[in-house]
């Protein structure tokens, strides 16, 4: 982890973490960590924004009977990224969606282990990078 990237993780209320940063029980929730950071790098959003947007998550999770065990807390993480890349205009719920399902898919044909990688046959036929079928409008 970068300077930089220590920072910012200094600033991320409830994240799981030992003396040398982060710490992650799982690849996707490095990948999930890591995405957050470029985005924020590329001005996608500031860190104030993410924090507020991961917290409001985390309470509404809470609200909704999570235990906080901490176990599901990079559930909270994707699910603030997919609010916040939503509600900046960058993908559409539609799209989120269409991608999360074809990740299932690929994950359900990927040898435990092995990386996961999305093809064009983890995509529903017919539809578009928005979601909707081809040729409707």
């Amino acid at each position: 982890m970068t300077g930089v990237d220590a920072r910012l993780a200094d600033r991320v209320p409830g994240l799981p973490r030992d003396r040398d940063g982060p710490v992650f029980r799982e690849p996707w929730e490095a990948q999930a960590f890591a995405m957050v950071v470029a985005l924020h790098e590329r001005g996608v959003f500031t860190w104030d924004e993410w924090t507020a947007m991961l917290a409001e998550q985390i309470r509404r999770a809470q609200a909704g009977g999570d235990r906080d065990t901490g176990e599901t807390y990079y559930l909270h993480w994707l699910a603030a990224l997919e609010r916040l890349v939503a509600a900046k205009g960058i993908a559409g719920p539609e799209t989120l969606a269409r991608y999360r399902d074809a990740w299932d898919h690929a994950a359900g044909r990927t040898p435990h282990g092995k990386p996961i990688e999305l093809r064009p046959e983890d995509f529903p036929p017919g539809a578009d990078d928005n979601g909707r079928s081809k040729g409707v409008g």
